[in-house]
């Protein structure tokens, strides 16, 4: 068996995507298609056959692309409020409509002739009156005045949610593939095996979760594991770049004691940020013993900040148990977070004869985590120990109060074609079901119903589900 690579790119190319993909939702098996083109010629033949297995099932062998996103959503900058800002005052200044200080500072800048300034904004109590603006010279009717004043508010508005839904992304990250969208390109590209296992492996990371009752697969596999025999295998790897992506043992042993402080320090500032946030979105009226999801919350945001914080706090803990301090549990061990959980899926598991997952049983027994690590709240490792025995968990097995137990190797299998966690057996049915809002807990659009129970009828879903309701009920 012999793997060419695409003739109409260089190698530098090809790895310019690689490292693109980082913080993109490529698919393992592209990504793996990627990777052989830029190992074309130095890999053995064992290691060819394992990427191959994946590789084979990537978009450009098979002909047809995902119907799933190939990237996270993306803060919509500040571009239109610019420009209708600019023809407003009919002047164009420098800005960047994607950084919120640049946006703050463009309508400060603005709001100079005007009166208006970031601190004094507000419509009704901040406008000037007409003598105050005939005393400052404005040549403006009160109309277009008006209009300046409520412009330049909106781009402050505009400002703070892009700083918002740009925090929330990043957090995103640090909870899917850790640091390495921070990697710069210069170091990614300078050692390439590093770079192929960091990329396949956060690509694993970044799976879509399925609606079933078993857990999240581990991400690493057989082509990670074969990724990362070849760093072990070279002279001299970048493990501080693989361990920004990956904070296991393995990883952690190759770097210096300096290294696994600086590492330390990120990983305790991303959860002390985490959880900063999540206090913010906490509701009190939620049930911590079955974190059932409510009315009004807003439990995908609600998620992927529990994901990010708990990223963090495993890879805090590593660093810890890497550097022997776990010892400083002793004075202060905050929790983990759970997931908020659909009813529906609640209902599928004890109608399987299942339960609430013990670990909700510790969450909800301990306090708050952003209580512990504020230092109001008091919680100790022999504090969570109790709570994980009470729930029939060993408090360092299941990652309480050390680095979780490594899970064995995982066999690779294709991607699914999911529509809100249900695996559908084309991508194009599956575009179809998603733009019906099929399985979306939402209505079933009127005009695509017909469609989509002729969909479903033919057997397009391959998940196992508690109930497939018609799409016109």
């Amino acid at each position: 068996m012999e793997f060419h690579r695409d003739r109409h790119r260089s190698r530098p190319e090809i790895l310019t995507e690689l490292y693109e993909s980082l913080d993109r939702r490529y698919r393992p098996e592209d990504v793996a298609d990627l990777v052989l083109q830029v190992l074309d010629g130095r890999l053995s033949r064992r290691e060819l056959l394992v990427l191959e297995r994946a590789a084979k099932h990537s978009s450009r062998r098979k002909g047809w692309f995902s119907s799933m996103s190939a990237d996270y959503a993306r803060a919509v900058g500040g571009a239109r409020q610019v420009a209708t800002a600019n023809r407003l005052f009919e002047q164009r200044i420098e800005v960047d409509p994607d950084d919120p200080e640049s946006l703050l500072e463009f309508a400060a800048t603005m709001g100079d002739g005007i009166g208006w300034a970031p601190d004094r904004g507000d419509f009704l109590n901040d406008r000037l009156n007409r003598d105050a603006r005939e005393a400052a010279g404005m040549e403006l009717s009160k109309r277009q005045y008006n209009r300046r004043f409520r412009m330049l508010g909106r781009i402050a508005a505009k400002a703070g949610t892009l700083r918002t839904e740009q925090n929330k992304r990043r957090l995103l990250m640090v909870g899917v593939i850790g640091f390495a969208a921070d990697i710069p390109l210069e170091r990614f590209a300078a050692d390439v095996d590093a770079a192929c296992f960091t990329a396949y492996y956060t690509a694993r990371r970044k799976l879509r979760r399925e609606f079933s009752l078993s857990g999240r697969e581990n991400p690493f596999d057989e082509v990670a594991q074969v990724l990362l025999d070849r760093c072990a295998n070279q002279d001299r790897s970048d493990w501080w770049m693989i361990a920004q992506a990956r904070a296991s043992p393995d990883v952690l042993e190759h770097l210096t004691a300096e290294e696994r402080g600086r590492l330390l320090g990120q990983w305790s500032a991303a959860m002390r940020h985490g959880a900063d946030v999540l206090r913010t979105r906490w509701n009190p009226a939620v049930d911590r013993t079955t974190m059932i999801v409510r009315r009004g919350d807003d439990s995908t945001t609600w998620n992927n900040l529990a994901l990010a914080y708990n990223a963090a706090r495993a890879g805090w803990l590593a660093c810890l148990a890497s550097s022997n301090a776990l010892e400083l549990l002793d004075v202060a061990c905050p929790g983990k977070v759970m997931r908020l959980m659909a009813a529906d899926l609640a209902a599928w598991h004890r109608g399987t004869g299942g339960g609430v997952d013990p670990n909700t049983a510790v969450w909800a027994a301990l306090p708050l985590p952003w209580e512990v690590l504020d230092g109001t709240g008091a919680c100790t490792r022999a504090d969570v120990a109790a709570a994980c025995r009470t729930a029939g968990l060993d408090p360092e097995q299941s990652g309480w109060t050390a680095p979780a137990a490594r899970r064995g190797v995982a066999v690779f299998r294709p991607t699914p074609e999911l529509v809100h966690g249900v695996s559908i057996a084309d991508p194009v049915w599956a575009a179809l079901l998603r733009r019906a809002g099929v399985f979306s807990g939402k209505g079933v659009r009127s005009e695509l119903a017909a469609d989509a129970r002729h969909g479903l009828a033919s057997g397009v879903v391959v998940s196992d589900l508690p109930v497939v309701e018609s799409p016109g009920d």
